[in-house]
This record gives structure tokens, sequence and C-alpha cells, in this order.
């Protein structure tokens, strides 16, 4: 299973998309997402941590994956490369 954390923030259009592709890929794949609001101070820490810029911030097993626009292609690349999918 793959671990993957969302840094969000309200009124995010990258944010919704980020969500969009990941409720697309969670049938496919072993996926344990959560979610992380930037204004909690969690979320800030999390970002000031692995150097999110801006949301949404991407952290697979902990680590950044990236942030901002999320490349579906891209994740499904890494994720297949974890072995993640059912």
């Amino acid at each position: 299973m793959v671990s993957i954390t969302l840094l969000t923030q309200p009124s995010c259009a990258y944010c919704d998309q980020a969500k969009e592709i990941l409720s697309r890929l969670a049938p496919d794949y072993a996926l344990d997402i959560s979610e992380v609001d930037l204004q909690t101070d969690e979320g800030r820490y999390l970002a000031i941590k692995n150097g999110v810029m801006f949301a949404p911030g991407i952290l697979i097993d902990g680590e950044l994956f990236g942030f901002g626009r999320l490349s579906e292609k891209k994740l499904k690349s890494k994720l297949d490369q974890e072995g993640a999918k059912k």
C-alpha cells in the first residue's frame, strides 16, 4: 500500500483536480490517501519540511512528489514503479 498525502487549501482548482485524479486511480492502485489542510499546523509543518511552495502538495510515502498541477501520467508511472497496482 502506498501512502499519499494531499496538502490542500480551500477554493483551489488544482486541489480539486488532484482529488479527481486520485479518485480515478484509487480503484486500480493500493492507496492510503489522506488530505491535510495547509492552514493547519500539520499542513504548514509538512509544507515547510518538504518544500511545498503552493497547493496542492503531493507526498508519496512521506516524500515530496510534487506541488501545483498534478500530472496523472507522472503519478501513474510513479505508482507503477512503487508496485502499487492492485
